[in-house]
């Protein structure tokens, strides 16, 4: 579409933990999933990473909100604000205003019609006049560039903030999917409940993602990590440090990564065996945030052995290919 076109035409990857969007081929705005609104009044206040850096640290006037959980919306007029906010960092960073706006959607393969009117109604009171709906693992795929046309078994496997898409995909269609509600926000549930137990130590979502970050892993590794962490003691009620292991998360997040790897097992024993047969040829790909969580592609080749790769990206190959399928349906159709 044209700069100046009456409708603009955005691709949304709505996420638990981080939104991105597309615009005219670009990411233009990749923000965490949070808005701050004021308790009085409920005036938004700040969207993405400014009121991600605002929560745990508000007073009591301000209130700071994920939007979704699981994949889906918990809270629709926080929803609402989020996508309205974001869309505004959009025409600023892309100098255009449109009163009418094309929008293209990713959202969980297991979301019930429920969960998705959620996302329609949330997005057309942000101002989207035409609401459009693709997978995630669709959009995954197509983001990769895998040829998603072609009768060819594609196993994508994506780990969001709130929930697990696995998906094998061929002949433009999904033959088999799962969607379960566990992902990388249960990775730092885990290891807040971890710390907590064995340590006496109570840390943030911030802190516990962090550790996620430095030095999570799912497989055991010849060189293990360490770091130094701060909290509130549970006993004293006071500050302290402790010093947490590679090998410690590891146990900790052996429960959600089992669930993972059931899930996993689940579909490839659901898949055709023609299909199943392509898999095994062309290996698994990891999409998602939670893709990137250290020895995840290791433990799946172990427990498949079936060749696993991460995607360049991952955390924003469903954006990218939700807005690469905007486009193929705007050039087959000369719309949406």
């Amino acid at each position: 579409m044209g700069l100046f076109s009456f409708t603009q035409e955005i691709a949304i990857d709505l996420g638990t933990a981080n939104t991105v969007i597309i615009h005219n081929d670009k990411i233009v705005v990749d923000e965490p999933s949070v808005v701050a609104l004021d308790k009085r009044t409920d005036k938004l206040l700040a969207v993405g990473e400014k009121a991600r850096l605002m929560h745990g640290k508000t007073h009591e006037n301000i209130r700071t909100i994920r939007p979704l959980r699981d994949g889906v919306i918990a809270d629709f007029y926080a929803a609402e604000q989020m996508i309205r906010g974001m869309v505004k960092m959009v025409s600023s960073k892309s100098h255009w205003f449109s009163p009418s706006l094309r929008m293209v959607i990713g959202i969980p393969s297991g979301s019930t019609e429920v969960e998705i009117r959620a996302v329609r109604d949330s997005s057309e009171h942000a101002g989207g006049r035409d609401v459009y709906m693709i997978y995630e693992p669709m959009a995954a795929a197509i983001g990769i560039g895998l040829d998603v046309q072609a009768p060819e078994g594609n196993m994508i496997v994506d780990i969001g903030g709130g929930t697990t898409d696995v998906a094998v995909i061929s002949l433009g269609g999904t033959v088999v999917s799962t969607s379960i509600k566990l992902a990388g926000d249960d990775f730092d549930d885990a290891i807040m409940r971890h710390v907590r137990k064995k340590h006496n130590l109570m840390i943030g979502e911030r802190t516990a993602e962090d550790i996620k970050i430095q030095i999570g892993t799912v497989y055991s590794s010849p060189q293990p990590k360490s770091m130094e962490v701060k909290g509130r003691d549970t006993i004293t009620g006071l500050p302290k440090s402790v010093t947490l292991t590679s090998e410690e998360i590891k146990e900790a997040l052996r429960d959600a990564t089992t669930q993972i790897m059931e899930t996993i097992h689940s579909v490839l024993e659901k898949t055709p065996p023609e299909l199943a047969a392509d898999v095994a040829e062309r290996g698994i790909v990891l999409t998602g945030g939670g893709a990137l969580l250290g020895g995840l592609e290791e433990l799946i080749e172990e427990e498949t052995g079936i060749n696993t790769i991460v995607a360049d990206n991952p955390a924003q190959v469903v954006a990218i290919g939700t807005g690469q399928y905007m486009e193929m349906m705007s050039k087959m159709n000369g719309k949406l």
